[in-house]
């Protein structure tokens, strides 16, 4: 079996490429560069593995890699960490609605032509960016008030686009939501810019290295955006992986959506405790509060029973065994200014 991979040199779809490689599938990755330049993967020189340098809006390009291709894993995407919802506002609506366009255009026709089995769509947690009830199952993103991000709300509209391009044209289609991953490989972006943390200048803006960057660096009292009781669900990158493969192979995945997650919640402050502990083992945590951006959503718990009964997926990588591989990972690419 054959799939394509878009976003093929980004952060979930590194682990991603990776396990469907270990499970016998051939694999085109697709990717434009335009985040983290290109980087060295483990999988490059894999026999089964084809990378191809292009835009996923180039219509042509994206029926040539499809035009063999069984399976269609759509995870290419604008995204980032929380000063993305701001300081790219527009371009995170716009770009990825284009991005999503061209990709169904090109599933719709290669589907047609009867090659195409279905497309397994990444979207977000963040479609549940307004719920007010909690665990968030799936259906709930028709039930919540909509997302008040660009990046929450255009992550809605491409199930909307899978959902249309079902109706329309009889399109299979699975829909993806990773929550919170965690793991190696998130490098500084291109486009990220310095945000000053207390006394630290980061460009990262994801909890977990931006929390171990500023450890390592020696900053005490840590600060945190804001009081630290938001709550999160994080996930190990090679959990999302298995998830998001099972999805693809699954016929009863065909038509429906799945929160890929850890059942386990964690606070932020709970989760700075835990990595200064593991850091600095000598100096008692103490913190500074700092105001929190805007889309800093204070709780995201979602209900994981329907991947587990359907697919048989459960995240069981704990936040302690993840850090074990992240923190050192971490502080490699700070000495090697990769991060």
């Amino acid at each position: 079996m054959k799939i394509l991979v878009t976003g093929a040199k980004g952060f979930i779809a590194g682990y991603l490429i990776e396990d469907l490689l270990a499970h016998g599938w051939e694999v085109i990755g697709l990717d434009n560069l335009s985040k983290y330049g290109d980087v060295t993967k483990s999988y490059d020189a894999h026999p089964r593995y084809t990378f191809v340098k292009g835009d996923a809006k180039d219509l042509p390009l994206m029926e040539d890699c499809l035009a063999d291709c069984d399976h269609f894993v759509a995870g290419a995407a604008m995204i980032g960490g929380i000063t993305y919802f701001h300081e790219f506002a527009f371009d995170l609506l716009a770009e990825n609605e284009r991005i999503t366009a061209t990709s169904f255009e090109a599933a719709i026709r290669a589907f047609r032509r009867g090659k195409l089995q279905k497309i397994t769509v990444v979207s977000s947690s963040m479609v549940f960016e307004s719920a007010t009830s909690f665990p968030s199952r799936e259906g709930d993103q028709f039930l919540c008030p909509p997302p008040l991000s660009t990046y929450g709300f255009q992550k809605l509209a491409t199930e909307y686009f899978a959902k249309g391009a079902r109706e329309q044209y009889g399109l299979p289609y699975t829909i993806v939501r990773p929550f919170n991953c965690i793991g190696t490989g998130e490098k500084r972006a291109i486009v990220d810019r310095e945000v000053m943390s207390g006394n630290i200048s980061l460009a990262m803006s994801h909890v977990v290295p931006d929390l171990v960057q500023k450890i390592a660096r020696g900053q005490d009292p840590l600060h945190i955006l804001g009081d630290g009781s938001q709550i999160r669900h994080y996930t190990y990158g090679g959990d999302l992986a298995s998830g998001i493969r099972l999805s693809v192979e699954n016929p009863q995945a065909t038509g429906e959506d799945f929160n890929l997650s850890t059942s386990v919640s964690t606070t932020v402050l709970d989760l700075a405790a835990t990595i200064w502990k593991r850091m600095r083992p000598d100096k008692p945590f103490s913190y500074i509060s700092d105001q929190p951006f805007r889309y800093d959503v204070a709780c995201r718990v979602p209900e994981v029973s329907k991947a587990r009964e359907i697919l048989g997926f459960e995240a069981k990588t704990t936040l302690e065994t993840a850090l074990d591989e992240i923190v050192p990972w971490i502080q490699e690419q700070i000495r090697l200014g990769g991060i």
